[in-house]
């Protein structure tokens, strides 16, 4: 059916009391004043835009085989996936020829079959998404160093793309990619990177590689996420309360936060 009469049709029902949505930002917004309309009670997660920040001190390849294995997994059609890039000078180059090369190695095709690892997007809109990304970025002075183009000529596939020296007005650094693409950043100063990664409206997940438990704590304070993954990819559990900042949701999945907010805390006062 069509999506807005459908949400019409559920939002003006009484037996309606709680909405919970996980999607985009703009759909989000859409369905928020909806639900305000009859003050319905709701949880958002919505997109996001997600920092990875790797310091001069983090293990390369184990960092290398997180992101890329994190970045690609149902070819970058996740919400909470790393899609910022910031790298530390001093290792700059080590990381970029790592990803190229994990990268290349990616088997691109149907998902049933045993010897693929990336499959397609999930409609054109999405291929023509990345095109779009891609353009923009090459028309601003970016480098393509693999991938940037569709992969074939059927089927929603777009190759696993690695791509430097981004424009910071730059499409795909400014607006949510959700499909294989990692922009590298390269940075000098751990504050720098902290800046970029809050500047904008999103507020999801983010990443970060290195060693030193100081800048670990430093980073898990000052980053402007809803969660903080360190040394691994794995930002969210069902037994724990996840949200998202800024345009990235309200409210909880996860945990007995989550569960509350399904749930009317009722006074009941009684006197004998």
């Amino acid at each position: 059916g069509v999506p807005s009469e459908i949400s019409d049709f559920l939002f003006d029902k009484n037996e309606i009391r709680k909405v919970s949505f996980t999607g985009s930002v703009p759909v989000g917004k859409l369905l928020a004043k909806k639900a305000a309309s009859t003050l319905k009670r709701f949880t958002l997660e919505l997109g996001g835009h997600s920092p990875a920040i790797i310091a001069d001190d983090a293990n390369i390849d184990n960092t290398l085989d997180i992101l890329t294995g994190f970045k690609f997994r149902n070819a970058g059609q996740v919400c909470i996936a790393p899609s910022r890039f910031f790298i530390h000078e001093k290792i700059y180059n080590q990381i970029a020829d790592g990803f190229i090369k994990r990268a290349k190695k990616l088997k691109l095709g149907n998902g049933l079959d045993e010897q693929t690892t990336m499959g397609p997007l999930s409609n054109d809109r999405r291929l023509s998404a990345m095109q779009d990304f891609v353009d923009d970025a090459i028309k601003k002075g970016a480098n393509i160093l693999t991938g940037g183009r569709r992969h074939g000529n059927s089927g929603y596939f777009w190759e696993p793309t690695v791509i430097e020296n981004i424009s910071s007005d730059s499409d795909m650094l400014n607006t949510e990619i959700f499909g294989p693409i990692i922009p590298l950043i390269k940075y000098k100063d751990i504050n720098e990177a902290i800046s970029e990664s809050n500047k904008l409206n999103y507020g999801l997940a983010s990443y970060v590689y290195t060693e030193n438990n100081n800048l670990q704590q430093k980073l898990a304070k000052e980053i402007d996420a809803g969660g903080v993954s360190i040394n691994s990819a794995a930002p969210m559990f069902h037994d724990i309360a996840y949200g998202g900042l800024k345009e990235s949701g309200i409210g909880y999945e996860g945990g007995q936060e989550a569960i509350d907010s399904y749930l009317h805390k009722k006074n009941i006062n009684i006197q004998n």
